[in-house]
């Protein structure tokens, strides 16, 4: 296991150097010295997305950076990006950013699709082996830079996120005991921002490596351990059918929350699930 994640950290290292490059899964497992089968199965199973999509959305993360902080033609960007045409760019593009190349560099917002991904070797927790009554805290002010350092890891899944307008609100959230972390060696792998007023989820994100139905109930059973006059959870994630989703309806769905109303925010068509404090499991206040 140790190997495979060395092995995995490797080719995270030589996607990141040769992004501008020729990149497929046979390059990549050339270069770690694996069969492409073995590397493709250890790379999903600890990153949460194969090889291609990663790449993929690593590629566009930089192409949206350079539209807008470089005035690089479009046809230049995409080429760079690995695609051959502008138009197959575009498509794909859209398809992510719900925006046009063109739209989106007019509009001057730049956000991460995905941000490089640094795993750790050696997690000290392992999935199901997390106490929510022990492992998951209130967030102190102290916290505050282990949260911010965990952002660029969760920034997959969240349609739009501003770092420094959600500094402003994860202080808010400390004030008010709204926020909940898990640590591991020292660093934020976990947390959670809510609202009581609202029954709603404001911010929640995983390290990928702790990603799982079993991490988020932990925090689920945390929050409704606060938030006793609470029934429910509320939260807003991608919409079916959104490739730009890295798998977060997956794990909500399978945390035990249902879909409910469509909604839009920040411009960008999302979502919102419901869950129901009588779903978690029975052992709750055990």
């Amino acid at each position: 296991m140790a190997n495979d994640m060395k092995t995995v950290r490797s080719a995270l290292d030589y996607i990141e150097e040769h992004l501008s490059e020729k990149l497929d899964l046979e390059i990549i497992a050339e270069s770690a010295h694996y069969s492409k089968y073995h590397l493709h199965r250890i790379f999903a199973r600890a990153a949460g997305l194969t090889i291609h999509d990663y790449v993929q959305r690593r590629r566009l993360t930089e192409a949206a950076r350079l539209l807008v902080f470089s005035h690089r033609p479009i046809l230049e960007i995409a080429l760079g990006a690995g695609y051959e045409s502008q138009q197959a760019f575009t498509a794909v593009f859209k398809a992510m950013y719900k925006k046009s190349p063109g739209q989106y560099r007019e509009q001057k917002e730049y956000y991460p699709l995905q941000a490089r991904y640094v795993l750790k070797e050696h997690p000290a927790i392992r999935d199901g082996g997390i106490d929510w009554k022990r492992d998951i805290r209130l967030a102190k002010a102290e916290d505050i830079p282990k949260w911010m350092e965990l952002l660029p890891m969760v920034a997959d899944g969240f349609p739009y996120l501003e770092e420094g307008q959600h500094l402003e609100q994860l202080k808010e959230y400390i004030r008010g005991r709204r926020a909940l972390i898990l640590t591991d060696g020292g660093s934020a792998v976990g947390a959670m921002g809510f609202t009581p007023d609202t029954d709603s989820i404001d911010f929640l994100g995983f390290h990928p490596q702790y990603r799982s139905p079993k991490t988020i109930q932990a925090f689920l059973k945390k929050a409704f351990s606060l938030l006793e006059d609470s029934a429910k959870l509320s939260v807003t994630t991608f919409r079916k059918g959104d490739k730009a989703d890295p798998g977060c309806r997956r794990m909500l769905k399978n945390a035990g929350f249902a879909e409910a109303g469509l909604l839009m925010e920040y411009g960008y068509p999302t979502q919102r699930f419901v869950l129901l404090r009588n779903h978690l499991e029975a052992d709750i206040y055990e």
